[in-house]
């Protein structure tokens, strides 16, 4: 089983980012319509990337 504190970091990681896309998005006075894509975006692609690179899954030794 995979350490779930490697796995709230890694969602951490990527809720700041989508956060920080937020206010980037509010700061350019944006559609409100990227406000839902963008921040969905970064959690769905950024989870589907870090578990790719092996960051969620379980180590051979363990």
């Amino acid at each position: 089983m995979v350490s779930k504190i490697r796995v709230l970091l890694g969602m951490l990681v990527l809720l700041a980012l989508a956060v920080g896309a937020i206010v980037l998005l509010a700061a350019m006075k944006a559609d409100a319509t990227w406000f839902t894509i963008v921040p969905l975006g970064i959690l769905f692609i950024g989870a589907s990337v870090l578990r790719s690179l092996g960051w969620f899954g379980k180590k051979a030794g363990d």
